[in-house]
């Protein structure tokens, strides 16, 4: 269960925004008593969403934090719904993606403060799509896909598919006119990545071997060009003939 906190009239209504967009997802405004209430989420393992002073949390949290590789997520949001700052288990707790992910859903800035944020970034798109799909439906679904996440396309380091679309006319067309290298991988390669999808189609698996072809080759395209591990930073959008995503990873 997602624990929202909010401590002001103003944060109350952000949080009631929030778990509307947020599933299995529950608000408490001015939880009493406050420290043993949120120090039990906590300790339960429940992802915790603030909106207030980062201060306030940390010197909360601070007597049951016990290492990045058990705690929570923890994610702090001023009441505005400004800027959203992944507090604890950035990378290994998923804070990172998550709130990378809350603030596109309010359209907030991220404030990345762990070691990544001095690292490079770099982005990779994936897509899938019918026999044949024709250039615009590629093209209009990839360059929303990059308008959504803040990039353009010359920040993109690569398209990537699966192989049975090693051939698909457009797909090669696409990556020639904005200069991107096109690579594609089995899906035996994909499965790899299985673990870090967003969703997992049963259609698309009995029809290609992977549960989604869009993310499945964005995540490991950014892997294999930095051999670091990848996230998400667009899961899978569609229209009626194509589906695309944005993954990244950092490499020094």
């Amino acid at each position: 269960m997602i624990r929202i906190i909010a401590l002001t009239d103003a944060g109350q209504a952000l949080g009631m925004r929030l778990q509307t967009l947020l599933p299995n997802s529950a608000l408490h405004f001015k939880p009493k008593p406050f420290a043993d209430t949120v120090q039990h989420f906590f300790r339960e393992g429940d992802p915790l969403l603030f909106i207030c002073a980062t201060g306030i949390v940390m010197r909360t949290l601070a007597p049951v934090i016990e290492s990045k590789l058990q705690d929570p997520p923890v994610l702090v949001l001023d009441e505005l719904g400004r800027f959203v700052i992944p507090l604890l288990s950035g990378h290994e707790g998923g804070a990172n993606q998550w709130g990378s992910e809350v603030a596109e859903a309010i359209n907030a800035q991220l404030v990345m403060t762990t070691a990544n944020a001095y690292l490079n970034p770099v982005y990779t798109l994936g897509m899938g799509c019918e026999r044949d799909c024709p250039l615009e439906y590629l093209e209009s679904l990839m360059l929303e896909a990059i308008e959504t996440v803040g990039l353009q396309p010359d920040q993109i380091a690569g398209l990537y598919s699966i192989d049975i679309k090693a051939d698909e006319t457009h797909l090669i067309e696409l990556a020639e006119k904005y200069q991107w290298p096109f690579m594609t991988y089995s899906a035996d390669a994909l499965k790899q990545v299985e673990p870090l999808l967003s969703t997992r189609s049963e259609y698309v698996f009995n029809t290609v071997g992977v549960y989604g072809v869009a993310e499945s080759a964005a995540l490991l395209g950014a892997q294999k060009l930095t051999h670091a591990s990848p996230e998400l930073c667009l899961n899978k959008i569609k229209n009626p003939k194509a589906t695309c995503a944005v993954a990244r990873a950092y490499q020094a």
